[in-house]
């Protein structure tokens, strides 16, 4: 069951679509009940998949004209569970079910210095705030990391409208990301202490800076985030979860997530974010055979080492590179629900 719907619910309908880099697709949505997006904002939409009804986040790449024009950027996942699959099948005329505005990935206003960091399509959540802090005069840096410069959208307009503000790093021009000499810079600044870092990307990413983050004992509360949860240690591939207390065992797709799953199987689960943020979605694990991939933001690296829980969002159990890698039983991960 849900903890939290935000705002209500209303049809969009598809302006515009045009491709924005290699996979990734430009969706604009005019709401019914238009109301502006902040930077930071996204809007959840349920869409039809498979028969079943799902509910998605998109990060709200651009509000104009008042929200009546809500510009998205949707990566199309590799791993997709049909949700990236289906926007960038929406054409001008589709009608699709969508919430007004969530803020949940708020910029702040006061700080000395602004640090954007996108890992990939993780820029969507950030092209707002950039421009918001240009027209603010703020002293800021925009942080672009990508695979290819083929597959990272806005690269080339972010590069025209914030000039030597934007740092880019691709790794396939051998120019990657050292997140340690990132934030080392950041500690070693007279601004340090307030410095505000916004960070959206794949968890390893996020992990590696937060890690970094703390280890240079920089203020946590100036080091904010927003995830999709889409990125783990090893492929999604199919596993098992063990419900003992009901008695039942629940098979997850690689296509589908554990929360999903297990809603569809009549199982009835906590949840609000289904990003891997709030933890709302926490439960106990009893046993696991073969690995947890915790995908989240909300554990500790202690937590999640220790395999004592997971969030059912996004987390899923893998053989990885376990001794039984190679079995043919799938793995599997024994739960306790509150």
């Amino acid at each position: 069951m849900a903890v939290n719907t935000q705002t209500w619910w209303q049809q969009g309908r598809v302006v515009e679509t045009s491709d924005l880099a290699e996979g990734v697709r430009r969706v604009v949505l005019a709401p019914d009940r238009p109301v502006h997006a902040a930077p930071g904002t996204h809007v959840d939409l349920r869409l039809d998949l498979a028969g079943h009804v799902r509910k998605r986040s998109y990060s709200v790449v651009r509000s104009e004209d008042g929200g009546r024009r809500l510009t998205l950027g949707v990566q199309l996942a590799p791993s997709s569970r049909g949700g990236s699959r289906h926007m960038h099948g929406l054409a001008p005329g589709d009608v699709v079910e969508m919430t007004g505005p969530v803020q949940s990935f708020p910029l702040g206003v006061g700080a000395d210095r602004y640090v954007l960091v996108a890992g990939g399509i993780g820029v969507t959540a950030l092209v707002a705030m950039a421009d918001a802090l240009r027209r603010r005069g703020a002293d800021y840096t925009l942080v672009l990391a990508g695979r290819r410069r083929a597959v990272m959208a806005y690269l080339g307009e972010l590069v025209e409208v914030h000039g030597d503000r934007v740092r880019v790093f691709v790794d396939d021009e051998d120019v990657r990301l050292d997140v340690a000499e990132l934030v080392g810079e950041i500690a070693g600044s007279p601004a340090a202490a307030r410095t505000e870092m916004y960070m959206c990307g794949p968890i390893r990413l996020m992990d590696a800076i937060r890690r970094a983050w703390v280890s240079h004992e920089l203020p946590e509360p100036n080091l904010r985030f927003e995830t999709f949860g889409s990125s783990g240690a090893w492929a999604a591939e199919d596993f098992v979860v063990h419900l003992p207390q009901l008695d039942r065992s629940v098979r997850v797709g690689k296509d589908s997530s554990m929360l999903d799953a297990l809603e569809d199987a009549g199982v009835d689960v906590m949840w609000d974010c289904r990003k891997g943020e709030c933890g709302i979605c926490q439960v106990k694990v009893l046993d696991v055979s073969g690995r947890i991939d915790h995908r989240d933001v909300f554990l500790s690296q202690q937590q999640k080492e220790t395999y004592a829980s997971l969030c059912l969002c996004v987390a899923r159990a893998a053989r990885g590179d376990s001794a039984d890698a190679d079995a043919a039983e799938p793995a599997a991960v024994t739960l306790h629900l509150p």
